[in-house]
């Protein structure tokens, strides 16, 4: 055989592994075909290689989302009742505890109201007689001193008009004078059934003004603005001197322990959402990862952006976190997902394209795959390979020659397959291009 036809065939040889489909020729049953065929597999270099078997590993599906941290509680604190200011007990960034002063309004007018208000409640309790340690839902009616007095008269009256009623049946008395005894005990009745009213009214008028001393008392205390939870102040809004009206803010409060990640996920998603999923929080001012979990999804999407809101509750016993900070979260949706998955180190990207190096009948070849995410140095892919091919761990390693596992090397006998075999390792360390292999092996042969 010349030596054109052996660089023809050479040629030849790696055109069909370039396009990683590695046949033998001879399709036409030609014996001297065979042979020139077998005569340039022998010359194709050798790589000793790791190499890996293709096969599902556990890949649990994760969604990434974007938000912030919020507090799980902000109010803005007013006040219940207006007033001068007198003093102010907080300054932004302190920590209050639940029922700590915040802030103190004039308190002189509202004293003043609580002791008017109980000079009217003695006045009222004195006038149904009422003693200082006796209450007034306690009293009967009919024991007070007015309703007494009426049924005395109307009981005087009526025993008049029994002994009107004897003279007149004995005609020593007069019509004149027995009508006149009868009127006298109806309008004694009438009395007593007036004084009775009356009690009921002066009771009344006491729980009144009960009311009014308890409202009293209340303003007093509304005059010192407290907090309603425990938590850090945020903002201050008024000075020692000012005047604020009824429900105008005197702070804002926040409670940051634990804190509100709030996110969406995509339409596509919403259905895989569930309380208790776990969720990884990725901040920057943070060194490593914050666990979390699902505990609150919106019962509805957002029509303008399609995305459907979740909250996860973030452990800041600490305080090492603050509200507003910028978190990347990765949500598992499904734990138990597998998927084809390899060392980033296998795939190698050139001009847009990824590519694998596939080992067929022992001869590494050129595999385009697609991959769409990456974790831990491991990348999945989607497309190109499947469970049960062989591939090469260390891509850039790659090209076309026959693939020794490492503890298989054979130790070559003649110096010719010395020779190629260190050809072949020395473009490998290079990373030269295919054709310099080809032109080695040509000059190799």
């Amino acid at each position: 055989m010349t030596l054109a036809e052996k660089r023809r065939f050479a040629a030849r040889w790696c055109c069909l592994l370039w396009s990683c489909t590695f046949l033998l020729s001879g399709c036409g049953g030609d014996t001297n075909a065979d042979s020139k065929s077998a005569q340039t597999f022998k010359d194709v270099p050798t790589l000793t290689a790791e190499t890996i078997v293709v096969q599902l590993q556990p890949w649990p599906t994760v969604v990434r989302s974007q938000g912030s941290l919020h507090p799980d509680e902000q109010v803005v604190i007013g006040a219940k009742i207006g007033g001068r200011v007198d003093q102010v007990h907080v300054e932004i960034g302190d920590f209050v505890q639940q029922g700590d002063s915040l802030a103190t309004l004039d308190q002189q007018e509202a004293r003043l109201r609580v002791t008017q208000a109980e000079a009217q409640l003695l006045q009222a309790r004195a006038t149904v007689g009422l003693e200082a340690d006796q209450n007034a839902a306690d009293l009967d009616p009919q024991n007070a001193a007015p309703v007494r007095e009426a049924k005395a008269v109307w009981d005087e009256g009526i025993a008049v008009f029994e002994r009107a009623k004897l003279l007149k049946d004995r005609n020593a008395l007069s019509a004149a004078e027995f009508d006149q005894a009868a009127a006298a005990e109806r309008v004694a009745e009438a009395q007593y059934v007036s004084s009775l009213n009356a009690v009921a009214e002066r009771l009344a008028v006491i729980r009144v003004r009960e009311a009014e001393l308890a409202i009293a008392k209340q303003q007093l205390v509304d005059s010192v603005v407290k907090a309603p939870f425990s938590g850090f102040v945020q903002q201050r809004d008024i000075a020692p001197g000012a005047y604020v009206a009824t429900g105008q803010a005197i702070a804002v409060l926040v409670q940051t322990n634990p804190l509100r990640f709030r996110g969406a996920v995509p339409e596509r998603f919403a259905q895989s959402l569930r309380l208790g999923q776990d969720v990884r929080l990725t901040i920057q001012s943070v060194s490593t990862p914050v666990m979390a979990t699902v505990t609150r999804i919106s019962p509805m999407l957002d029509p303008r952006s399609r995305t459907l809101m979740f909250e996860a509750d973030v452990d800041n016993e600490d305080q090492q976190l603050r509200t507003g900070l910028f978190a990347e979260a990765e949500v598992v949706i499904d734990p138990d997902a597998k998927a084809i998955v390899l060392p980033e180190s296998a795939v190698v990207e050139f001009a847009g394209n990824q590519k694998v190096w596939k080992v067929v009948d022992g001869v590494a070849a050129e595999q385009t795959v697609t991959t769409s995410e990456s974790r831990d140095n491991l990348c999945r892919v989607d497309q190109g390979v499947d469970v049960g091919d062989q591939l090469l761990v260390d891509g850039e390693r790659g090209m076309v020659a026959k693939v020794l596992a490492p503890e298989l090397t054979p130790k070559l006998p003649d110096a010719e397959n010395t020779s190629l075999s260190s050809d072949a390792s020395e473009s490998v360390e290079t990373s030269e291009p295919r054709a310099d292999a080809a032109s080695n092996v040509r000059e190799a042969s």
